[in-house]
């Protein structure tokens, strides 16, 4: 692929840092743009970007998506051909205890990525939603083109609006555009927040890990490094509007569609502590706990677009992903 201009918001976040070191990797020239906020430990963030700025064709903005300004200049400025929208206030339980937040940085902030691709399109801009946007589907597994106007969480009611937005957009200035539907990214350099993180600091420290549901959710686990190669397919393929390909979302009115990433093969979660334990060498020490509120039961991908738009799908085992991150963990953190 001949190189590419690219932006990616939330480079300093996990996913998003895993893009740009693999778009950098390929040959592209990345423009990163992060507010570092405080959310999960700053020194996380910096650590991650140090490494993308040993890479000569990487740039980065140090902003808010709130700031429209600074925005559309940094978005100008780059000259980009794609757009990954990753930056976001994430996390489904933050939500309930700081909803402002969520509302300047999903809403606020996509509107005014929004308004930037739109004085400067891009060739393809792609938009980080989530599968907690199906909240209380009962539907297993969940397609694209389900309903999901049923959030149980903030968190999820912005992203789903933020789809809402896009396509508005897509609609109104002929922006190619997709959203992507993430479920349970895991991987090294993880968010501290997220079950994985949680579970192995605990057991570093010889504490109980809180296993919520009683052990009885099941989750798509998607191994981020499949994740990402995902994305760079789907980049490469935006959506035409009345073209569709088979079992498609894409709009009838704009050049938007709707696409899960993910495995579409979930795992019990004791399973997935199984792999932690496995992984860590010790067995871990159960507090069972019910569910929290914004959680649901079970989430499962249906794949079949995913499949029919870039010919793969994420494969990469629980037990090989969760090994990788508790090898990045103990060489990170200098413990064994």
């Amino acid at each position: 692929m001949e190189p590419k201009r690219i932006f990616v918001t939330g480079n300093a976040g996990f996913i998003g840092f895993h893009l740009a070191q693999r778009l950098l990797a390929d040959g592209h020239v990345v423009t990163g743009y992060d507010g570092v906020t405080d959310y999960y430990d700053v020194s996380l963030k910096r650590a991650r970007l140090a490494l993308l700025a040993e890479q000569p064709n990487f740039t980065f903005v140090e902003a808010m998506l709130e700031d429209g300004a600074r925005l559309k200049q940094a978005l100008a400025e780059s000259g980009a051909q794609w757009v990954f929208h990753l930056g976001a206030q994430a996390g489904v339980r933050y939500s309930i205890e700081h909803p402002q937040s969520y509302v300047q940085s999903n809403l606020v902030g996509t509107s005014n990525l929004l308004e930037a691709a739109r004085e400067t399109p891009p060739e393809h801009l792609i938009f980080a939603s989530t599968s907690s946007v199906y909240g209380g589907n009962t539907k297993i597994p969940f397609a694209e083109t389900d309903r999901a106007d049923s959030p149980v969480s903030l968190y999820a009611a912005t992203k789903k609006s933020g789809e809402a937005m896009v396509h508005s957009y897509s609609h109104l200035w002929g922006i190619a555009a997709t959203s992507v539907r993430f479920f349970t990214v895991y991987g090294p350099w993880g968010r501290p927040d997220m079950a994985l993180f949680k579970f192995v600091s605990a057991m570093q420290q010889d504490r109980a890990i809180d296993i919520y549901g009683e052990g009885k959710m099941r989750r798509d686990f998607t191994y981020v490094d499949d994740l990402v190669d995902a994305l760079v397919r789907l980049a490469g393929a935006p959506p035409v509007k009345g073209q569709p390909v088979k079992g498609d979302s894409l709009s009838a009115v704009a050049p938007y569609r709707v696409v899960n990433i993910a495995g579409g093969k979930p795992s019990e979660l004791m399973a997935f502590v199984a792999a932690v334990e496995n992984a860590m060498g010790r067995k871990a020490k159960h507090n069972m706990l019910p569910m929290q509120q914004g959680d649901v039961v079970a989430t499962q991908s249906d794949t079949a677009l995913l499949h029919e738009l870039i010919g793969v799908l994420p494969e990469t085992p629980i037990e090989v992903g969760v090994a990788r991150f508790v090898e990045w963990y103990r060489h990170y953190y200098g413990v064994n």
